[in-house]
C-alpha cells in the first residue's frame, strides 16, 4: 500500500499506549489496531482529527505517502 501509518511512532514518542489513545478519541482498541496495521481502507476526519489533537502533531506525523 502506498499510505504508511506511522501511528506506532508517534505513540512511542509521546510515551501512550494504544489503550489510552484509543478511550481518549473514542474508538476501540480493535478499531485502532486496524489503523496502526496499515489494513484500514479509510479514516475519517473526525477520527484523525481527534487523533492529531490527542498526540499533538499533524497528519502528515501519521501518514506517510510512498509510491509503489
Amino acid at each position: 500500500m502506498a499510505i504508511i501509518v506511522n501511528l506506532d511512532v508517534m505513540l512511542a514518542k509521546r510515551k501512550m499506549r494504544s489503550k489510552e489513545l484509543a478511550e481518549t478519541i473514542g474508538i476501540t482498541t480493535a478499531n485502532l489496531s486496524v489503523l496502526k496495521s496499515g489494513k484500514a481502507k479509510a479514516v475519517r476526519f473526525s477520527t484523525l482529527e481527534a487523533i492529531c489533537k490527542a498526540l499533538d502533531c499533524q497528519p502528515a506525523d501519521i501518514l506517510n505517502y510512498q509510491e509503489d
